[in-house]
């Protein structure tokens, strides 16, 4: 069943009525007739299924026929990584640890860092896209980009990524893990030892992602993957 997305559904109403680009989309990509029916999330484990009345490109609404919650996931992965150079690859961990399951996504700016801006605008729209596309029901939370060192203040530990020497744990062979896991995945320069004695200062305990030294948006990925197998096995 087709997935879209709204901010806010009120269970209360028994109609529904979808956005100008929704209408286009389905009446024009999709061609949805009345009497279809397609799901709808607010992105907080709210579902409902709504059985299309009338159709247009410019509106469209339908009968909301069933309500279903989806209680939020039990462990919670928070990555907070340095946006890349090329935005797309940031763009791309986005799609793909939203389809993987992700709580969090804080962009930090690192000594390193490359890029110092984004747009959190059209970030939301891919991580939007990625959730209707791997038919989940809680979207993850984008924060604003923040500093190294104003996010690791506001945290009660986690774990650092990084590929400084020193002594560290395979995140993989992790054998104690909380429900909500903050991970920090550095610039493509990586992060500065003064970052790394920073973190390690705010409990951040220093953990290896493998051998091989991966681009940033792939040690993410990565780190996001590991904690989800991690998670599902506890």
């Amino acid at each position: 069943m087709d997935l879209f997305f709204h901010t806010s559904i009120d269970t209360k109403d028994s109609m529904f009525s979808f956005n100008d680009e929704e209408s286009r989309h389905l009446s024009k990509v999709l061609r949805k007739q009345p009497g279809d029916v397609v799901a709808v999330t607010d992105g907080k484990g709210t579902e409902v299924i709504v059985e299309i009345q009338n159709i247009s490109p410019r509106k469209s609404s339908g009968v909301i026929t069933e309500t279903i919650l989806h209680p939020a996931l039990k462990h919670k992965t928070h990555i907070a990584i340095a946006p890349t150079k090329n935005i797309v690859r940031l763009e791309w961990f986005l799609e793909k640890a939203t389809e993987i399951g992700i709580h969090r996504i804080t962009p930090i700016l690192c000594k390193h860092s490359e890029r110092k801006m984004i747009k959190n605008e059209r970030l939301n729209k891919i991580i939007q896209a990625a959730l209707k596309q791997s038919q989940q029901f809680h979207l993850p939370k984008l924060d604003e980009l923040k500093t190294f060192e104003s996010f690791i203040e506001e945290q009660n530990g986690g774990y650092i990524a990084h590929c400084n020497p020193g002594t560290k744990q395979e995140l993989a062979n992790l054998k104690s893990i909380v429900n909500s896991t903050c991970i920090l995945i550095g610039p493509e320069g990586d992060f500065s030892v003064d970052e790394v004695t920073f973190a390690e200062k705010n409990n951040f305990k220093p953990v290896s992602l493998g051998k091989q030294r991966l681009r940033t948006e792939t040690a993410a990925i990565v780190a996001c993957h590991t904690l989800a197998l991690i998670h599902r096995n506890l």
